[in-house]
């Protein structure tokens, strides 16, 4: 009897001492499956950034975010197709991460949603993605819905003052990750290279 009681004490014993470490493992990293993966740090979590927005495809069709970020993992950059020089590096630099993802077996839809909607139309969206990225979604829309979706997303952007159409647009130049199921997770600055953009979103995928 006294035996029993004694292994049953142990028993007790190392559920306890499994049910700490547990629970310092998820304390250590906030129960964050992505925590290993993560190279920024988002004032508020990452629940404050992103959300539902209604914009126009290259097609001229009005969808929604559950419309073109539901299936699979998203870049998103906000840019305008008339920028001379930043959105054309910047976009170009998301496409050569997908492109390096693509050739290990991880598809990532790469996406621009214009700042600009005044000129980048729907048909001007597909001509500069097209030519970037044969994936590479565009979207624009009306400037409430453009700017609705920029505010999910905490971006910046001011039209500057001119006297003719060639003006230019000052805007933020961050790159957002999306996960199906999880929205927003991460966020890339301007000086990240495609590989280590390509390292840092596989494995966010993996972990999926």
């Amino acid at each position: 009897m006294l035996r029993a009681i004694a292994v049953l004490a142990v028993l007790i014993v190392i559920v306890f001492l499994g049910w700490m470490v547990y629970l310092n493992l998820q304390v250590g990293d906030g129960g964050d499956q992505f925590a290993q993966c993560r190279q920024s740090a988002v004032a508020g979590g990452a629940a404050a950034i992103g959300g539902p927005f209604e914009l126009v495809d290259e097609t001229g069709k009005t969808v929604t975010d559950a419309d073109v970020l539901s299936e699979q993992p998203s870049l998103i950059y906000f840019g305008y197709t008339f920028c001379p020089d930043v959105c054309p590096m910047d976009v170009s630099r998301n496409a050569e991460a997908v492109e390096i993802l693509e050739s290990k077996g991880k598809i990532v839809q790469p996406v621009m949603i214009t700042i600009d909607p005044e000129r980048d139309t729907p048909e001007v969206m597909a001509e500069f993605t097209d030519y970037l990225h044969p994936r590479m979604l565009g979207l624009t829309g009306t400037a409430e819905q453009v700017k609705a979706a920029s505010q999910a997303y905490r971006t910046y952007y001011r039209k500057q003052a001119s006297e003719d159409e060639f003006y230019l647009v000052d805007h933020s130049t961050f790159t957002y990750l999306t996960l199906p199921g999880h929205g927003f997770v991460e966020y890339f600055k301007r000086d990240v290279t495609p590989e280590q953009m390509a390292k840092t979103v596989g494995c966010f995928v993996d972990k999926m």
